[in-house]
């Protein structure tokens, strides 16, 4: 695909039957209209290699499973095949628009999805060198810094993240993993106990499932955390499990909830109803398996 930008046009017109190069200066495109024509075309084209490249994948995976498909080394070449182009557009587009912030990110983002962290990384600090109010930026050099260190970095950019744009949930929501992950170096950096730890990402998850209130990704992870906290507070753990529920979009995820549903129940001392949940789920998983043998020792012991 060829994103050149094409500046200095000469354009002819015809005004009320008259040839002339002169163009009214709401005809001609600003180059700032034109940059952000370009930095469209360069992101569509990324999405749709990215949508043909996990396309690729899926049918692979599957193909594999029915004792087909193609060795991993192939794939790996056609998705290179496939990714070159766009690469190429990226660099083109940085190389007459440098200070282009989102360009930056965007570059970023396809590096780190081809496992080229540092050149992500690379990126991510080159946007935030040019916009150092860019809340995207420090999220995602936040991302990184959970991964090489230090720890203390990491929590400083979520948060500045958080400052600048506290109506994103995904923030918080990355910020909570990385307690939830990182909670040795969280309990030293902000002086908490590791329950203390738990209850502050907790807190995170809520407030991303509230800004985001049909995120199922929000919704299962907040109910989750609440395993973490003890006492176990059995409750507000059957409140985020009933939240997420009305979120779940496919049978499969319904039936994963009935399952959690039932184990907290459980776990609250209410062996007839957790069982009674199980009921609901029509798959015979091993999760339903391990969770009915549990139900009948508790009763065994009662």
């Amino acid at each position: 695909m060829n994103l050149t930008l094409v500046l200095g046009l000469s354009l002819t017109v015809t005004i009320a039957g008259a040839i002339t190069n002169e163009v009214p200066k709401s005809a001609v495109p600003s180059a700032i209209a034109l940059e952000e024509r370009d930095y469209r075309a360069l992101i569509s084209a990324d999405d749709a290699a990215q949508a043909e490249v996990d396309k690729w994948r899926r049918e692979n995976r599957s193909a594999t499973a029915r004792g087909g498909g193609v060795a991993s080394s192939e794939l790996d070449r056609r998705i290179r095949d496939r990714l070159k182009p766009v690469q190429r557009a990226y660099l083109d587009f940085l190389r007459r628009h440098p200070n282009n912030v989102r360009a930056r990110l965007s570059y970023g983002c396809f590096l780190n999805n081809q496992q080229d962290e540092a050149g992500a990384q690379a990126q991510w600090e080159k946007a935030l060198e040019l916009d150092p109010n860019n809340a995207d930026a420090y999220n995602n050099l936040a991302g990184r810094y959970c991964e090489i260190g230090p720890p203390k970095k990491a929590f400083e950019f979520f948060e500045k993240a958080i400052t600048l744009k506290p109506s994103s949930g995904i923030y918080y929501h990355n910020f909570a993993d990385a307690l939830y992950v990182l909670r040795g170096p969280a309990m030293t950096n902000y002086d908490l106990s590791e329950q203390q730890v738990f209850s502050k990402a907790l807190g995170l998850y809520r407030t991303a499932a509230r800004l985001e209130p049909r995120n199922f990704a929000f919704a299962w992870d907040y109910a989750e955390t609440y395993y973490a906290v003890r006492p176990f507070p059995y409750a507000a753990a059957l409140q985020a499990w009933t939240n997420a529920l009305a979120n779940a979009q496919n049978e499969g995820d319904r039936e994963a909830i009935y399952v959690h549903l039932a184990r907290v129940k459980m776990l609250a001392g209410w062996l007839a109803e957790a069982r009674a949940q199980l009921n609901a789920v029509t798959n015979e998983t091993p999760a339903k398996a391990a969770l009915l043998r549990a139900i009948q020792e508790r009763q065994k012991a009662r």
